[in-house]
């Protein structure tokens, strides 16, 4: 009775239109108060809520977010967008890989789907459809390779599920990084493909020498984020969070003093959208808790354990079942609130099993981008159709090749564990 007051009641506020962060939470109350085997008060509710915000994991999320911010209005975008196009610009469908190198550049920044989409897109797109880039591929391929800014490190959902699990936010990140690669590698095979059959445009000017190293020189500072994001988590030097603050810091400068494109005037906006933006996603984390913490207390979570050990799964399969399950709720829940709601109780049937922690992380994170690209959700093909100004039927469509792609190595993440954890 418990289970289905929580989770029907849950599932009625978010027909309902009701924000997931308060959906949780009011569903959190109402089985408290109407479940005739929960013997407790609500006074649980704002200490699990404020229990849940006590981890110093969480900080770095804040930090993140800002400095992304920070990076797309300092200049810094553009300048890797630059760096990416005379390394791959080249040759046929050059741009679209570029495209591809440059949404890689700026998650290894920002750590963003839809920031990583607007900010890319906004500069690349108008002008390969100018000069002949199909419209629907190319919008397509943006709402994909957006998908990349959860995946490189840093990433606000890796940090989040490494503070549900205890899993180490740095071997998160090593794994995200070589899977990262992965997508990126499979994405341009899937853009050359394409680019000889369809007869995509090519440079007809080449990048010298001399421009290349121009404009590799003018990406130094962009290039030293994840340098110091990852070079100080890695080392043990800094914790996330002091290598994300560190982040913020440096990206202030760059916008500031280096790149000259941030004014005193522009701060102010930007730290108010990076408090939304933060408070948005600590509002989910922290309600979740609550929420969580009565899915356990009420003896549901070890009665799924329990059923689940007793149909005798073996550890693929299980993940098999648990992806297929991620990507449906990836389809109308955003990521992270999808993480903080399952996680807290699909984790203990996997460990159960014996999977590895960070392999499973892996795949919470990468089908929870996967929904970022699937309607009804979809906020990568929002992002997409505010930059392109294209119709969500065309853009889904051109996305098409890229997106199985995608899945190729998404599949691979869940049937071999060693391509999570051979970094490790």
């Amino acid at each position: 009775m418990t289970g289905i007051i929580l989770f029907g009641s849950f599932a009625v506020f978010l027909i309902l239109g009701v924000p997931v962060s308060m959906a949780l939470g009011a569903a959190t109350m109402g089985t408290i108060l109407f479940s005739p085997d929960i013997a407790i008060t609500t006074a649980v509710i704002p200490q699990r809520i404020f229990g849940g915000l006590e981890s110093t994991s969480l900080m770095a999320i804040a930090f993140f977010v800002l400095a992304g911010n920070l990076m797309t209005k300092g200049g810094i975008s553009r300048r890797l967008v630059d760096l990416a196009n005379s390394m791959v610009g080249g040759v046929r469908g050059g741009m679209s890989l570029a495209l591809v190198l440059a949404c890689a550049f700026f998650a290894a920044l920002s750590g963003s789907a839809p920031a990583t989409v607007i900010a890319i897109g906004s500069m690349l797109y108008p002008d390969m459809t100018r000069i002949g880039y199909p419209k629907d591929r190319t919008a397509g391929l943006l709402v994909v390779a957006g998908g990349l800014g959860p995946i490189i490190p840093p990433s606000i959902i890796m940090v989040v599920y490494a503070t549900m699990t205890g899993a180490s936010v740095g071997d998160m990140f090593k794994s995200g990084l070589a899977i990262g690669i992965g997508i990126m590698a499979a994405l341009m095979i899937v853009v050359l493909f394409f680019a000889q059959k369809e007869q995509w445009p090519k440079a007809e000017t080449r990048i010298t020498p001399k421009q290349f190293l121009v404009n590799t020189v003018k990406a130094i500072p962009a290039l030293l984020l994840p340098v110091i994001i990852l070079g100080g988590i890695y080392s043990g030097i800094l914790t996330p969070t002091e290598s994300a603050s560190v982040a913020v810091v440096w990206a202030l400068i760059a916008g500031m003093f280096i790149y000259k494109e941030l004014s005193v005037k522009d701060l102010v906006p930007i730290i108010l959208d990076s408090a939304k933006g933060s408070a948005m996603v600590l509002f989910i984390v922290a309600s979740s808790t609550a929420f969580s913490w009565l899915f356990t207390f009420s003896g549901i979570s070890s009665a799924l354990v329990n059923a689940i050990v007793g149909m005798n799964l073996n550890p693929v399969m299980f993940c098999l079942i648990i992806a297929v399950i991620l990507l449906i709720f990836g389809t109308f829940l955003e990521g992270i609130a999808t993480a903080v709601l399952l996680v807290p109780v699909l984790w203990p049937m996997a460990a159960s099993l014996g999977i590895n922690v960070i392999h499973f992380g892996m795949i919470v994170c990468i089908s929870n981008v996967v929904g970022t690209m699937t309607p009804p959700v979809a906020v990568n093909i929002f992002s997409a159709a505010s930059v392109t100004k294209l119709k969500m039927g065309d853009i889904v469509k051109g996305q098409i090749p890229f997106f199985i792609g995608y899945l190729v190595v998404f599949f691979a993440v869940v049937f071999i564990p060693a391509v999570s954890l051979f970094m490790l």
